[in-house]
């Protein structure tokens, strides 16, 4: 065993983007560092199998359970303790960098702030819509979303390695730095009023929350304005938009007054 190996408790990466063992893993995972997917073994004992799928949820990773050869085959070793991660190979841009395209190409930035959205189908489709609406980036948070894994990108389209995506510690310190910037920012809120009646024209961030939560009530605080989309099918139990539809539909309302 390496000297790397001795401090990591024994981790490799037999794939560059493969770390196993419970204490790497922990790391890994408690690092905000981007993490695709976390492989737990077959007969994992419940409690653990459970801490680790819990702080896969908190870092927006996916979670497998797999056999323990298969496991073994993988990290190339016995020495695996029955957990693996593979860590993200996608690079994330700054916040700067993606008010910084904006101006390059003398345009009023549009960004797409996620609120913890957590479905990896969800976060894709929005990037994709983003990326034809003419956004010019999407912002996530480092824990509690979901983060550019494989299914995100594959449900992007691709659109996932093309616009930039920034990860951030906090969202609303994120909007405070918009704000300071001029950059007019609003969220989906069932209190807003309808974007075809609000002008959103000009430097524009739009915030999209949580799937069933919405807009954490901090962060809706913080937001200078609000848009809803009314629904027709009331009093039949489905009582709001997907997240990823609603984004398109306001992205495209965005994108119309722009053009205009």
């Amino acid at each position: 065993m390496s000297e790397q190996q001795k401090h990591t408790g024994g981790a490799a990466e037999k794939d560059a983007g493969l770390v196993y063992g419970k204490n790497p893993v922990t790391e890994l995972l408690k690092s905000g560092a981007g993490v695709d997917t976390v492989l737990l073994a077959d007969g994992l004992a419940p409690q653990v199998a459970s801490y680790y799928t819990a702080m896969a949820k908190q870092a927006g990773a996916v979670v497998k359970r797999v056999h323990p050869a298969k496991l073994r085959s993988l990290c190339g070793t016995e020495s695996h303790q029955g957990v693996a991660a593979f860590a993200s190979m996608i690079r994330y841009a700054t916040l700067d960098e993606v008010l910084a395209s904006a101006a390059e190409k003398g345009e009023d930035p549009l960004l797409v702030l996620a609120d913890g959205i957590e479905d990896p189908h969800n976060l894709g489709a929005v990037i994709r819509t983003a990326l034809l609406c003419g956004a010019h980036g999407v912002v996530i948070p480092k824990r509690g979303g979901a983060q550019l894994t494989p299914t995100v990108i594959k449900s992007s389209a691709g659109a996932a390695t093309r616009l930039p995506v920034a990860r951030v510690a906090n969202i609303g310190e994120t909007i405070r730095r918009l704000k300071e910037q001029n950059v007019f920012v609003y969220c989906a809120d069932l209190d807003g009023q309808p974007p075809h009646k609000t002008n959103l024209t000009g430097p524009l961030a739009l915030v999209m929350g949580a799937e069933g939560a919405g807009v954490s009530p901090l962060v809706r605080r913080l937001c200078d304005g609000a848009v809803r989309l009314d629904m027709a099918a009331r009093g039949t139990g489905v009582d709001s938009f997907n997240v990823s539809v609603a984004a398109g539909i306001i992205l495209y309302e965005i994108m119309r007054q722009r053009q205009n």
